[in-house]
């Protein structure tokens, strides 16, 4: 099940919900998923479908994780890329394929941990990590030209769009459970453009770190 066949099963619906981006669609074809999820779920590591991976998380559904992806390259020029929950190390992995450089953060040290034992065994290393409150984002290593939020906070945190460069975006699903929207916030300037993309799914964005 987790043969070049049933990869590209999944490429194929992909292209089927709009997903036209041929470099994500490339990496995502190529990148061992099930590595990113419990050897119990690596039978359903090619559905598109989010899986659980533990502490109350889970893995993005792959047609989000493409549609992220495609938002974030839009426009092209995009080296560095904040990612504000690490998770299963997925969306960074895919990331870190189509960028120069992926800085991301994880609250759950456990969740970290794994997520970088798998960064190390795909040898990526433009990737690099901490252990953070996403929501602070990564103020030392700014300015970034896009930041990726795969979780839901329910307020906007503004501290990251002061980590944006001008001309940046930050890629977010905001609002409370089963209220969620998929947003896209531009800077020009001192301003920031908001866009409403579409109705999403996220496990909430919580403060603090865990061990």
């Amino acid at each position: 099940m987790t043969s070049q066949r049933t990869r590209d099963r999944l490429i194929n619906i992909l292209r089927t919900n709009n997903i036209k981006n041929e470099d994500v669609l490339s990496v995502m074809a190529s990148m061992p998923r099930h590595l990113f999820v419990d050897e119990a779920l690596s039978s359903r590591a090619y559905e598109n479908i989010s899986l659980p991976i533990g502490h109350g998380q889970t893995i993005s559904q792959p047609y989000m994780v493409a549609r992220m992806t495609e938002l974030l390259l839009e426009g092209g020029n995009v080296k560095r890329v904040l990612e504000v929950g690490t998770g299963s190390g997925y969306q960074t992995a895919i990331l870190s394929k189509l960028v120069f450089s992926v800085f991301s953060v994880e609250r759950i040290k456990p969740l970290l941990d794994s997520a970088k034992d798998k960064f190390r065994q795909l040898k990526l290393n433009n990737v690099l990590t901490r252990h953070s409150d996403g929501g602070w984002g990564w103020p030392e290593k700014a300015f970034y030209d896009a930041i990726i939020v795969t979780a839901a906070p329910e307020k906007l945190p503004i501290s990251l769009l002061e980590q944006l460069v001008d001309g940046g975006k930050l890629i977010i699903p905001m609002g409370k459970k089963g209220e969620q929207e998929l947003l896209v916030f531009q800077r020009v300037g001192d301003k920031f453009h908001k866009k409403i993309l579409e109705k999403v799914s996220f496990v909430p964005l919580l403060n603090g770190r865990a061990q």
